[in-house]
Order: structure tokens, then sequence, then C-alpha cells
């Protein structure tokens, strides 16, 4: 038989352990709920004209789902972004708390 291989111990949110750094739809939801919200627009309006439901686009917002490049174009440009200012941002973000990436040649 194989080696039993354990399973690293996940980090309870909130904890002091807690140090992962955000995962991308994370940041995503977090970029487009702020943006959505700065215009003083509602979910179920933003939504409907990306042509989502409301309960998906909550989840996006949310961090919960991981949405593809066609929703995320489409939720972006109902809110009067490009797919490039919004991974822009998320890039800039993301940098910002993880900090720079080291690249070996």
């Amino acid at each position: 038989m194989g080696d039993v291989i354990p399973l690293s111990k996940q980090p309870v949110a909130g904890s002091a352990d807690d140090v992962r750094p955000p995962l991308w739809r994370e940041l995503v939801g977090r970029e487009l709920r702020e943006e959505r919200t700065s215009q003083e627009r509602r979910l179920t309006d933003v939504a409907s004209g990306a042509g989502v439901s409301m309960q998906y686009l909550s989840e996006i917002e949310r961090g919960l789902k991981e949405p593809s490049s066609e929703v995320l174009e489409a939720v972006a440009g109902e809110l009067g972004l490009r797919l490039l200012d919004l991974t822009g941002r998320v890039t800039r973000r993301l940098a910002s708390v993880t900090g720079p990436v080291c690249l070996a040649a």
C-alpha cells in the first residue's frame, strides 16, 4: 500500500492562523460590489441588465462563485467598466495584499 499523506490543517476563518491570501473570485466580487454600491445601484437592476439572476450576482459579489469571462464582461459592462478595467483593479488589489511575485528564470 501507499503512504498516508496527512492533509494540512485549514485555518479557521477569523482566527489568528487565517493568513491565506484572498482568492481571485473574492476580490472580483468585492470590486463589483464596491462599484455597484458607489453607483447606488440595486443588485436586482445590475443583474437584470447583465442578463444574470440576482442570486447568481449576489454569489459572485460574495466570492462564492467563479464566473466565466463572459459573465464578468456582462456585469462589468452593466457597471460601465471594461473587462480590462475590472481585471486591472483586481490585480492591483491582489498585489497590494500579497506583495510582488519573484519569477525564477
